[in-house]
Order: structure tokens, then C-alpha cells, then sequence
């Protein structure tokens, strides 16, 4: 956790307040949460194990706390069954699914971009 007081820390909390582009990069920036989001646009609705198998190399602890994250920026929903054990589901929110043609366009010129650096 970085002090709030720091220049660095007011700066991009200043940048995030006046760019659009900076704010959604803030919001999935992270390594794992642009994977994550794209794995629930292509099953819609996953368990915890399901997401863990999926993102080959995350560890359990990484993925709770994106998840975590991305549930308090009201991207995905947690879906909590009243079973035992308890079984826990996540789901893109209306906001997370409507970042589906960005993510798609991001992977979009990833992919082009990757070839182009490859093949130079």
C-alpha cells in the first residue's frame, strides 16, 4: 500500500480524475484482471476452481484478490449458494459486459502488434 500523501500517489489520483484512458487502465491494468474479465465473457459464469485452472500460473491468493477487486469495482458479480459446502460463482455485472468490444479491440491490436515485433 502506497501512502497517500506521496506525490506519486497524488499525481495518479489527479491523473485518473481527468483522463478517461487512465481511469480504465487503472481499473484493469493489473497482470491478471484483463484475463480474468475475458474468461467470464466467453463462459459467463465460473467458479473460483474453474477461473484458477483457467489462468494458468495464478496463484489462489492472486485470484481471490483480483476478484476481490473487480467485484469492488462493480465489474463482476459473486454469486454466493447456500449449499455445503458453499459454492461461489462469478459473473460479469452490466458495466464488466460492456467492455466487451474495448477488451476485444485491445486484443485485437495485441495480437497485431506481437506479430509485427516478431517478425523484425
Amino acid at each position: 500500500m502506497r501512502k497517500q500523501t506521496s506525490t506519486n500517489w497524488l499525481n495518479e489520483e489527479r491523473l485518473k480524475a481527468t483522463c478517461g484512458m487512465a481511469y480504465t487502465l487503472n481499473l484493469i491494468g493489473d497482470r491478471w484482471k484483463g484475463s480474468i474479465l475475458w474468461a467470464l465473457m466467453e463462459d459467463e459464469r465460473l467458479r473460483f476452481s474453474q477461473l484458477r485452472d483457467l489462468l494458468t500460473g495464478i496463484s489462489e491468493r492472486m485470484l481471490a484478490k483480483q476478484l476481490d477487486e473487480l467485484e469492488e469495482d462493480q465489474l463482476i458479480n459473486r454469486i454466493v449458494h447456500p449449499e455445503v459446502p458453499p459454492r461461489v460463482e462469478y459473473e460479469l455485472t452490466e458495466l464488466g459486459h460492456s467492455m466487451k468490444s474495448m477488451l476485444e479491440k485491445m486484443s485485437d491490436w495485441g495480437e497485431m502488434h506481437r506479430e509485427k515485433i516478431e517478425n523484425n
